[in-house]
């Protein structure tokens, strides 16, 4: 005979852990996936043996052990949403060597000129003028600044 009770609880944890599966796929790598799995197996575990985890001492390990291999068991998916990437930040000695466009004529001796490198827009200086539209190398950065040359053989994009 089921028990009305262990019924409830067991549906409670899995359409919970299935509830925090969903916002896992909605909103990926916010660790939801752990719990999610934990509380699923939980509560199929406590739907198909509720007698051996309620009445036994060997209950609450079965639990513990069934919680492990489930948290284990979505480290891979973790690796895979989250791969290693490189730093957020972004400092000038991190650009040298990178190429970008200039968006603001550069002009020597003055920090007006402006280079779009990857997805940001940085100051930047030359050694003498280089105009909009023309491809650059990043040389050196000082501050908030950068260093640049034109590329050879760069032309402009008027």
């Amino acid at each position: 005979m089921v028990d009305v009770a262990n019924l409830a609880v067991s549906a409670v944890l899995i359409i919970v852990g299935s509830a925090l599966f969903g916002f896992e796929l909605i909103h990926p790598g916010a660790w939801l996936l752990i719990p999610a799995s934990i509380m699923i197996a939980a509560g199929l575990l406590y739907l198909t043996l509720p007698g051996l985890l309620l009445n036994s001492y060997f209950g609450p390990a079965v639990v513990v052990l069934v919680a492990l291999g489930a948290a284990l068991a979505t480290l891979p998916y973790y690796r895979w949403v989250a791969p290693t990437h490189e730093p957020l930040s972004t400092t000038v000695q991190s650009l040298e060597g990178e190429t970008g466009v200039v968006v603001v004529p550069v002009v020597p001796d003055s920090l007006t000129g402006k280079v779009k490198i990857r997805s940001e827009v940085w100051s930047a200086r030359g050694e003498g003028p280089i105009p909009t539209g023309t491809k650059v190398r990043v040389v050196s950065g000082e501050g908030v600044s950068v260093f640049v040359r034109p590329l050879e053989g760069s032309r402009t994009e008027n």
